[in-house]
């Protein structure tokens, strides 16, 4: 079934409920209370495709599948049904009785990128105006964080993509690192199958011959955690071959002098005994990237998840910058997010130092204005607290109650052990979720909660691009909406206005709360969302006719203004976004035009003081953890097509169970050769946090010194026991993506 032409009647058209992607679906109603999932060719990113994930998402709406009453813990211990009213009374409860003798930050929330914005928007505001506390933070603090701050640091501003996908085939060159879409994000490998077929080229850097990387123009296999070090090189030789974009460089930047210094220390042959990567390879490399007039830098996990995530996504910057690709049509870095929501869901306050708009908590102006939309003092706000994993650190301890919603630490989060082990010394446990998440089962009290086809909502998709999913189906009995929990704990908490239930009404406030901001939402609104198949932020409430400052010319107030009618973050023209005929208002007096929004960064300007993108100087350093005698490997992790994140819902999907049904070791046949083992046998992978036992996978697509587990499952399996939580200094991202581990055989 098409979205095009004559259609049921009954079908809804909206996006799917796992990556950042968003793919557009269209959703019928079918005997049973679910859904039958079938393409939708309207929406421009995926144009019909979906992955094997989306179209299996409605199994996860059959009741065998999820929560249907809340739980509460009984007094032998067991999970056991009750009605919403005691649920909700028991945590309440329980959380004015730790407030009470311990304090308001002794209570923690955890958050998700899977949110839709309007519940991280109340979920942030729940936390700082109801419960008081700065202990509050998100599972996409795993997701991107390295980038952002890395591309705010550079640009002033962090959006994913600075630019739309459908710019990706029209450039001459990607470099792809760290990322593999073929299968995290399937759907958009024509994109760079399309590049190719125009006559760019593609690099891929990876430590492993994955999917994506086998259709490649070059791949580069550098040993895990070495990332800066490659970006330097390559940097180095730009300087030493004369290929530094002079005037871009003396224009539109500053720092250049300090950043260069630092590469240069990097010549190749250094850079190749600490990366693997030979001197041809990298000289290679060079000349695809500076060959043709445009060309992207695209990061993932890989290089963002380590403890020098941030200094590492600046360097891969730094090569955009010295070359002249950024800000400039076709060209750019961007940062491929993983999470559904997980550029929205940071943007609007679930993150420990953040308000909605993308602003700073430390900043007395956005305190002021967000404030002012919420009804209190600025000065009752509290400060920023801990990022996701210290905040799982510190449960049991100085945070002694915890609200989950959308999230499952218990198999996602580093040193999961151990984080298991501090949720379990908690005095009281309250999760939100679909499913019976192993999280949820730690829990004393389980909400079940609606899911994407059974509610309405905004997400905001890699490109920032703010779209609306749409409720197709009622829930069954039993399951409230995330906004409906917060309402109810809010009234039994003392607040009785502030958290509506509908969705819209909630992004009505989100515009106001944001306007102004760098991640300014204040002139899209719903109706917008629908007719025009998203809108891209910034989008401001277009100010009257006379004042002529436009986002829209890069000539509009900086970042973080604080003024409801400014018209954010100046981001440069090229927009290309559909005007809708309504006006824009926000209750500021002003009424116009509406703003088209912005798909395209950074064209005039950078969201910075002067306008001017900066040069960050880096240097390489060694991983948090490197290899030694006890631990002579190193481990590196990731997905698989067929499950998602933690694998809370995925799991529970037959057809994905059958294509990936466990967890696995991958290593080279020569790791393989000196343990003596064969494929499928057993292998013990033991890192200082712990022991993971999965069954062999050999290939040559890995590196000899390294080996990879997927993290999506939970038990002897679960790739989080091993991984490392040593967190990068700015970003408080942990180093997943690399630790030393040693592998053995198991004996039965």
């Amino acid at each position: 079934m098409q979205n095009t032409g004559t259609r049921n009647p009954a079908t809804t058209s909206t996006h799917c409920p796992y990556c950042a992607l968003q793919c557009g679906m269209n959703l019928t109603p079918v005997e049973g209370g679910t859904v039958e999932v079938s393409e939708r060719t309207d929406f421009p990113v995926n144009r019909g495709a979906l992955c094997g994930k989306g179209r299996t998402a409605a199994a996860v709406l059959a009741p065998g599948a999820r929560l249907t009453s809340p739980l509460v813990r009984s007094g032998d211990g067991a999970l056991v049904p009750a009605g919403w009213d005691e649920a909700l009374d028991r945590i309440a409860g329980n959380l004015e009785r730790t407030r009470a003798r311990y304090g308001a930050d002794a209570l923690g929330v955890f958050g998700g990128g899977g949110l839709t914005n309007e519940k991280a928007y109340a979920l942030g505001k729940f936390a700082r105006v109801v419960l008081g506390t700065s202990q509050i933070d998100y599972n996409g603090r795993f997701c991107m964080s390295s980038a952002a701050a890395a591309g705010t640091r550079a640009f002033g501003l962090d959006r994913g993509l600075p630019f739309p996908l459908e710019d990706v085939p029209r450039t001459g060159c990607v470099i792809l690192v760290g990322s593999n879409p073929a299968e995290t994000m399937p759907p958009s490998l024509r994109y760079f199958t399309e590049l190719r077929e125009n006559g760019g080229t593609l690099i891929v850097v990876d430590p492993r011959r994955t999917r994506t990387a086998e259709q490649a123009d070059l791949h580069l296999a550098p040993r895990p955690g070495t990332d800066l070090a490659l970006a330097l090189g390559m940097l180095h030789l730009v300087v030493a071959e004369g290929r530094v974009d002079e005037e871009y460089v003396e224009e539109r930047t500053s720092g250049w002098e300090e950043a260069r210094a630092a590469a240069m220390a990097h010549w190749p042959e250094y850079v190749e005994r600490i990366t693997g990567v030979s001197v041809p390879e990298l000289r290679e490399a060079v000349r695809l990237f500076c060959a043709p007039e445009a060309a992207m830098v695209l990061t993932a996990r890989g290089p963002e998840q380590q403890a020098k995530g941030t200094d590492t996504v600046g360097a891969w910057i730094n090569l955009c910058l010295a070359t002249g690709r950024a800000g400039r049509p076709l060209s750019g870095y961007g940062c491929l997010t993983g999470q559904g929501n997980g550029q929205g869901g940071r943007e609007h306050g679930q993150k420990a130092d953040q308000l909605p708009g993308y602003r700073k908590l430390t900043d007395p102006a956005a305190r002021r204005h967000v404030a002012e939309v919420w009804g209190v003092d600025p000065d009752a706000l509290p400060g920023p607290g801990r990022s996701a994993y210290e905040l799982l650190d510190a449960l049991g301890t100085d945070v002694r109650s915890l609200l989950v919603m959308g999230s499952n630490p218990v198999v996602s989060a580093p040193r999961a052990a151990h984080v298991e082990g501090r949720l379990r010394s908690l005095d009281f446990l309250a999760v939100c979720d679909v499913v019976l998440s192993e999280t949820a089962e730690l829990a004393d009290v389980v909400l079940p909660v609606t899911q994407w086809a059974e509610e309405t909502g905004t997400t905001t998709s890699l490109e920032g691009r703010v779209l609306l999913r749409r409720r197709a189906i009622t829930p069954p009995d039993g399951v409230r909406g995330d906004l409906e929990v917060l309402h109810g704990l809010a009234g039994r908490l003392g607040v009785e206005k502030g958290f509506p239930t509908d969705p819209e009404e909630v992004f009505e406030e989100l515009r106001r709360a944001s306007a102004g901001g760098p991640a300014d939402y204040s002139g899209i609104d719903y109706r917008r969302l629908a007719e025009e198949n998203g809108v891209f932020w910034p989008c401001p409430a277009q100010p009257a006719a006379d004042d002529t400052h436009t986002a829209a010319t890069g000539t509009g107030p900086g970042p973080g203004r604080d003024t409801r009618t400014g018209t954010g973050t100046a981001t440069g023209s090229g927009s290309t976004g559909t005007d809708s005929d309504s006006d824009a208002d926000v209750g500021t007096g002003l009424r116009a035009a509406p703003h088209p929004g912005t798909p395209r960064l950074f064209l005039d300007r950078f969201a910075t003081d002067d306008g001017r993108a900066r040069f960050v100087p880096v240097t390489h350093r060694p991983s948090a953890e490197e290899p030694d005698d006890e631990y002579p490997v190193l481990l590196t992790t990731g997905r698989v097509v067929s499950q998602y994140q933690s694998g809370a819902q995925t799991r529970r999907v037959a057809e994905l169970n059958a294509a990936a049904p466990g967890p696995f070791v991958e290593l080279h046949p020569r790791l393989a050769a000196r343990l003596g083992a064969a494929e499928g046998d057993p292998l013990a992978v033991v890192s200082r946090r712990g022991r993971a036992v999965a069954p062999a996978r050999i290939t040559t697509g890995i590196r000899p010194d390294t080996v990879f587990m997927p993290f999506h499952w939970p038990g002897e399996g679960r790739a989080n026991t091993l991984t490392n939580p040593a967190l990068d200094p700015t970003s408080r991202m942990p180093e997943f993506k690399v630790c030393a581990v040693r592998v053995e055989t198991v004996t039965s």
